[in-house]
């Protein structure tokens, strides 16, 4: 019952654009908009590289246009296990690429703490496995804490 009247107030207001009952809540997703800086990407020369090529390029572009941009893990500083992040420290400095201890609840940790102080963090962690330890600072950190007052 309360699903369908929710289900029809909402269908009605988009029908209408008229208020509804998610534009009068205090919190809206406007500040997640995302708004392309570049037009669409046309024909044109294209490189081909395999996923780690790509990854590294991505960081470096990352890296190139955002002079906040950091990133972080265990041995990204040597180009990482998986070779991701290879030259990026003689290219950018030990300021912008650097290695942490092993503990990722600490990598990230430290990276929400660089973003709410206006840093780019990108933060490595290894593998998928090791990233269970960090829960607690994603899920009770970092997801909350664009609410907290």
């Amino acid at each position: 019952m309360i699903k369908s009247i929710l289900g029809r107030i909402l269908i009605e207001s988009i029908n209408n654009n008229s208020p509804n009952i998610i534009t009068k809540t205090t919190r809206t997703l406007s500040h997640f908009a995302f708004k392309p800086d570049t037009a669409a990407v046309s024909d044109g020369d294209t490189t081909r590289m395999n996923l780690f090529q790509a990854i590294n390029n991505a960081l470096e572009i990352a890296l190139v246009s955002d002079p906040k941009a950091v990133v972080f893990g265990e041995d990204v500083s040597f180009g990482g296990v998986f070779r991701c992040t290879v030259n990026l420290q003689d290219k950018f400095g030990k300021d912008r690429i650097f290695n942490t201890p092993l503990c990722e609840q600490g990598i990230v940790g430290f990276g929400i703490g660089l973003a709410v102080a206006g840093a780019t963090a990108i933060a490595e962690i290894q593998f998928a496995d090791y990233i269970y330890p960090a829960f607690d600072q994603i899920v009770n950190e970092a997801a909350k804490f664009r609410y907290r007052s």
